[in-house]
Order: structure tokens, then sequence, then C-alpha cells
């Protein structure tokens, strides 16, 4: 096995002595090389499938043969026997997988696209950014395929609503499957519906997760009531039957793939251009790196169009490995009472919790000069994108000697001797690779 070293597994088992930081390397190097040998276990697949060697054993497929052998449900092993076979083509990406370098839930998704895209342009996006992302980024190339028109009408074909009346406990069980542009549609009605105050039940910010999600369930089921009601009462539903743009569904297409050309889309493409037939259009251009542009005047309060604009840019809740997408507030990283201006590049999006991370003093952000955002803890360390990769481990200064610690407390030991070192300029922060040549 190339670009990773095996190590006891002795030198791996937490104790008291050791510090947060050596924890934090140690399992940095032990994913690195879950990769490495994920790579290892894959090759051997492929060749155990192109021998027919499943059939020894009298099974019908090497999927349902990898199920039985490794204990993992039949759809992981197909998976797995798949992306096996894909990699045969995709050097780049089977490279920096055999190093360690990928994990295998991004390579399962790029090689689903990779066949119709830069192969060196993926793995550089994949590297700099977490695997929800290289996933949602590889679905939405999908949604511009072909291919995704025939989806588009499983999904359609696949609606349902089934209802389910449990006299005994006086209940009443709803289960709804319709495609995710009118998914979509539904969510937006339950939160006007919460914002409107026409919810009785109440999220405690302090409660204990439990307690949150079931209150954070109940209110749901109260806005869906109150959605129906107003329904009933011929759509008068005062405040809450607003539809302020803060509700719209906002649907993101690249304008060459609405006429036929490369990019990416949410929605299946013939799906967008299906919504495009009776609907209102907001056209919002960007830049090459994606962002909107200035959206009007200077005012203090985070107005419609600004957050339509925050929205297309940011997606989410931007502290990296943060996955809301729901409830964000629009941050001043220059306070607008220290002259800060309210507009698309002084503010970003964070969720409730994270929102009030910053202002208790748990983080700060930096906006450097190329206009990406650097995260930094309370103790002056920048925060990366997709986590502590094995290169931010060890110094610039390390030498040779094992015995060399890092300034940082990071590594203890080294744990690379022949590379190359590349500058990757990522979205919030800028970090050097060392790409390790096989042994």
């Amino acid at each position: 096995m190339s670009a990773v070293m095996s190590r006891p597994v002795a030198d791996y088992i937490a104790t008291d002595q050791r510090s947060i930081d050596e924890l934090d390397a140690a399992i940095g190097r032990l994913v690195r090389q879950m990769n490495a040998e994920c790579y290892q276990l894959l090759v051997l697949v492929r060749e155990f499938d192109d021998r027919f060697a499943w059939k020894k054993w009298s099974f019908k497929t090497c999927a349902e043969w990898l199920a039985w052998r490794s204990e993992i449900s039949l759809s992981a092993a197909r998976e797995k026997v798949r992306t096996a076979h894909a990699l045969r083509s995709l050097p780049a990406i089977a490279a920096a997988f055999e190093q360690g370098r990928l994990s295998y839930s991004k390579v399962r998704a790029l090689t689903r696209v990779a066949h119709t895209h830069d192969e060196d342009l993926l793995v550089a996006y994949a590297l700099g950014t977490t695997a929800e992302n290289v996933e949602e980024r590889c679905r939405q190339i999908r949604n511009v395929a072909p291919e995704s028109a025939h989806h588009a009408r499983r999904a359609w074909r696949s609606r349902s609503l089934t209802m389910w009346r449990d006299e005994r406990r006086g209940l009443l069980r709803l289960t709804v499957e319709v495609p995710i542009e009118d998914g979509e549609l539904i969510a937006r009605a339950l939160d006007c519906a919460v914002a409107a105050g026409e919810v009785t039940t109440d999220v405690d910010p302090d409660a204990v997760a439990e307690t949150k999600g079931t209150a954070w369930c109940a209110q749901q089921a109260d806005a869906l009531v109150a959605v129906v009601k107003s329904y009933l009462d011929d759509g008068h539903g005062g405040e809450g039957a607003s539809t302020a743009d803060r509700y719209q569904v906002v649907v993101h297409a690249d304008a060459k793939s609405l006429s036929g050309g490369a990019g990416c889309a949410d929605l299946p493409i013939d799906t967008v251009k299906r919504l495009l037939c009776d609907c209102s259009l907001v056209t919002v251009v960007e830049d090459a790196n994606g962002n909107p542009l200035d959206v009007g005047r200077r005012q203090r309060t985070v107005s419609t169009p600004l957050r339509r604009a925050l929205h297309a840019r940011d997606r989410g809740c931007t502290f990296p490995g943060c996955h809301r997408k729901r409830y964000l507030d629009g941050h001043h990283l220059k306070h607008w009472i220290n002259g800060g201006e309210t507009k698309p590049d002084n503010m970003t999006l964070l969720c409730d919790y994270h929102h009030r991370a910053l202002h208790e003093g748990g983080f700060s952000i930096v906006k450097e000069a190329n206009e990406t955002l650097r995260f930094i803890t309370a103790d002056g360390r920048t925060i990366p994108r997709v986590g502590y990769l094995l290169e931010d481990f060890v110094d610039d200064d390390v030498g040779d000697t094992d015995e060399s610690p890092s300034a940082e407390g990071f590594c203890t030991t080294t744990v690379q001797r022949d590379f190359e070192r590349t500058e990757i300029r990522e979205t919030a922060a800028v970090y050097r690779l060392r790409q390790i040549a096989s042994d």
C-alpha cells in the first residue's frame, strides 16, 4: 500500500496523557490510512469480479458475494462494485484515493459524473470541500444530463399520500412522498405558518437535543394544521398567508445548461424548464466565484432582495462543516455600528448556533484579500473548510527525524519524507498540500 504507512494499533490508543491536538492528529492519520486501504479493497474486489470468482460460492453476482462476505447491505455492496470498476478509467481520482486524500464517500459520488466532466477539476474541487458538498455538486451535474428527465418522471410517478387512522390513540398518520420541488413548497408553507405565529408549540433554544427535536416535530405538525385551516378559510390566513419573497422556492440553474450546455442545476433540467413555464423569474448575475452583484442601497436590516442574494451565494451556514440551510441569520462581517454596510460583500449567512457562538467569542471571521472568509478559533487557529488534512499536522520546519515535534502540537512524528508542494486556494482559507510519491 503506497502513500500511507501502517503503524501499530497501540500508537493510536488514546490515553489520559494525550492532548486534544494529539488525539486529533492520530484520528486524522487513521482516517487517511482507512481511505487508502478502502482503495486497496476495491482493487481486489474488481479483480475478484473480473475473474468471476464469486461463482465458486454459487452467487449470482459479485455484489451478492461481497454483501455476504463483508456483512454489509446489498445496496452498499453494489455501490462498491460499481465504484471499483469505474475507477479503472479514472486515474486522477484513483491516485488521490490510493493516497488517502479522498474518502470513499467523495469517490463514490465523483465516479457518477467524471465520465462527462474534467476529472482533474473534479478532484481539485473534492479536495477542498466536504463530502456533502461533493454529493450535492455531483447531483447537480447529473441533473443536467439527458437521463435526468427519466429520473424526474419516475419521481413524479412515485408521488403518494397515505393516511392511517389510529382510533385507539386518537391519531391520524400522514405519509407523503412528492417530487422534491413540490416538497420544497410544502416546507416553505410550514415556515410561513411558524413565522406568522399560527403555531402554539414553543421550541426552547436552550433545551436538550432530545426535547428540542420532539418540540420541533410538534411545531411542524401544528404548522401543517394551520396551513390546512388557511386553505379551508378560502386562503384568508392573515399574515400567515403572505407570499413574501422570503418564502419563495429558489431554484439555481446555470443559464448555459438551460440551452443544452454543460453546467449545474438544483433540479433535473427538464423540471427547471417546466417550472419556468408559469412562475416569476429572478435572474441573479454572478461573477466567476459565484458572488452576486450589489443589491442596492445601504441599510441596516436584511431586506428580501439582500436575503435572496445571500442565499444564492452561500447556500447555507458558511461555518466550516455546518450543514444547516434553514433558519439562518445575515451576519455583518464589519458591524453596521462600526460603519459596515449592509451589502453582500460585508455579510455572510450563519445558523443560529454559530451566530450566537460568534458573538459570544467562540470564534472570529476574517475576510481575506481574495474575498474568501477565514474562520479562527478563540486561541488563534484557522478552522479548515473540510477538517485537518494529514499535511496540516506537520510544520514546514519539521525535519526527517521522528523526534522533531510540531510547534502547534498537531503531530509529534514525521509522517512524510518524499513530497511535492503545491498550494491550493480553498473557499475559506489557503492550505499547503503535499503529494506523497508512491512507494
